[in-house]
Order: structure tokens, then C-alpha cells, then sequence
């Protein structure tokens, strides 16, 4: 009997030992991959707005404050991001935290919507080769929100993303159209356009100035255009790990959306964005 039970505890050392190595071997495989992609593409930071036109691996969390125009204030936490990995060669997905949202009005505060978005980058340089990134991605995005606090039916959002470098100066720009799957008549349709000049300035310093566009196509606003300029600063990035091979680091980013429209939600967005690259 204390036989079989040393023989019991044996095999379970062994087979937990197995599954470690196993283990290790498939995060040091993720490891080389996330390093050998983003190698083949320039180290800009992602701007504070402006999705990143090339992908990343890292988690984010936004929070965000905007004065409506009766004069209240509304706060988001979250800003629907999450976490973002690269699962794949040349290839980005995204899984967001559903944003939770302070109106300070009579309106109901609540969670907003899931979303979840797979890109895929199609030509990159490195900035000793070219300096360039061109992808393209596709966003789904899941009436979960509480209260109002999110659409009333699911969507689909195909975007192209491209961006290119000189020297320390850098301009990336995203082109994508929010498409409801439900009461597009009542929804309507949205095209964003954001783009930004970004440039660098010491180790980790990267002051940047945004121009971030919504056109609207149906619904409510059919026929407006929502315009801000969005100064900001991006800190990229604070080591974690003297090893360089370690991509764990830090984050940090802030900016003002000033709206430059006629027609605006909402005016003087503060945006403040950190997150953890591993």
C-alpha cells in the first residue's frame, strides 16, 4: 500500500514537472513571437486617441472626462479598452472591459457595451528599414451596456490603419465606419477619421497633436460632422526589467479633445491612458 502511494506520488511529481516544461516552452514560444513581429515595425507608442497603425501587446485603461454642452460633467473609466495580444504572427486581438459610465445627471450611470476586435498587419519597416506600418482590422461590438449606457443593437467596424516615420517625427492615421446590424434608419452610420504627428523627444518623451473627425450618416445626427484637435503627451516607456529582451513596461498619456465643430457632444475631453507592456 505505501508502495503504490509513493508510486502514486511519483508519477503526479513527474506529470506536474511535464506540464511546467510544457508551459514554459508555450509562453517562451509567445515570448520570441511577440518579439520577432513588433521587431519588423517602428517602436512608436500608441497616441492617446489615434488607434496604432501597426499591433502591440499590452494591457490599457483610459479615463476620460467631458463637459457637455448644458455643462455637466461625464466620466468614463475604462474607455472601452482592455487587454490587447498578439496571438499570432502580424496578428492583434483585442478584448474590452466594458467601460463604466458617471453621467452626474438624472441620466442612470452604467456599463457600457463588449467589444472585441482581430487586426492584422500587412507591410511593416522597422525604422531601419523604411519606417512604416499599414494594417487592417475588424471590431464587433455587443449591446451589453446597462441603462442607456450603450447601442441599442450589435455592429461591425472594418478599419485601415497606416503610418509612417521620419526620424524622430512620425504621422499615423485609421479610417473606420461603424456599421449596426439592427435599425441602421434610427442608429445610423458613423465614419471616423483620426490622425496625428507625433514626435520624440529625449529618451521617452512624445508630444503629439491629434485631429480626430466623426461624420455621421443617418439617425439623429444624419448629415453632422464632431471635429476636435487633441494635444497630448505619450511617456514610452519605463522599463520594468534591465533585461532587454523584457518587454515589461510602463506607460503613461494625456490630451485635451478641444472641439473645433459646430456640432459637438461633448468639449474639453480629458484623456488619461496608462498601460503595461509585456
Amino acid at each position: 500500500m505505501k508502495r503504490c502511494r509513493m508510486l502514486a506520488i511519483v508519477f503526479a511529481f513527474l506529470a506536474f514537472a511535464r506540464f511546467s516544461r510544457a508551459q514554459e516552452g508555450f509562453f517562451s514560444s509567445w515570448e520570441d513571437r511577440v518579439r520577432a513581429t513588433t521587431a519588423e515595425q517602428p517602436a512608436w507608442p500608441v497616441p492617446v486617441v489615434t488607434p496604432s497603425s501597426g499591433i502591440v501587446q499590452l494591457f490599457r485603461t483610459d479615463v476620460v472626462r467631458q463637459i457637455t454642452p448644458s455643462e455637466t460633467t461625464i466620466w468614463n473609466y475604462g474607455n472601452t479598452k482592455g487587454v490587447d495580444i498578439i496571438p499570432w504572427y502580424k496578428t492583434e486581438l483585442d478584448i474590452a472591459v466594458p467601460p463604466y459610465i458617471q453621467h452626474n445627471s438624472t441620466a442612470k450611470d452604467g456599463f457600457g457595451d463588449v467589444s472585441m476586435l482581430l487586426k492584422y498587419r500587412v507591410v511593416s519597416g522597422s525604422e531601419k528599414h523604411g519606417a512604416y506600418s499599414v494594417s487592417v482590422s475588424l471590431t464587433g461590438t455587443i449591446p451589453t451596456g446597462s441603462y442607456k449606457n450603450g447601442s441599442m443593437d450589435a455592429s461591425i467596424a472594418p478599419a485601415i490603419y497606416a503610418g509612417k516615420g521620419f526620424g524622430k517625427f512620425d504621422v499615423q492615421s485609421s479610417l473606420s465606419s461603424t456599421l449596426p446590424t439592427g435599425d441602421t434608419a434610427k442608429l445610423g452610420r458613423l465614419v471616423v477619421w483620426n490622425i496625428v504627428a507625433q514626435y520624440k523627444v529625449g529618451k521617452m518623451f512624445w508630444p503629439e497633436i491629434e485631429n480626430n473627425a466623426t461624420y455621421y450618416h443617418g439617425g439623429s445626427n444624419d448629415g453632422r460632422m464632431q471635429n476636435f484637435v487633441t494635444p497630448g503627451l505619450m511617456v514610452s516607456k519605463i522599463k520594468l526589467n534591465s533585461d532587454p529582451r523584457n518587454r515589461l513596461a510602463l506607460i503613461f498619456g494625456a490630451g485635451e479633445q478641444i472641439a473645433t465643430s459646430h456640432y459637438h457632444g461633448y468639449n474639453h475631453g480629458l484623456i488619461f491612458t496608462a498601460r503595461l507592456a509585456f
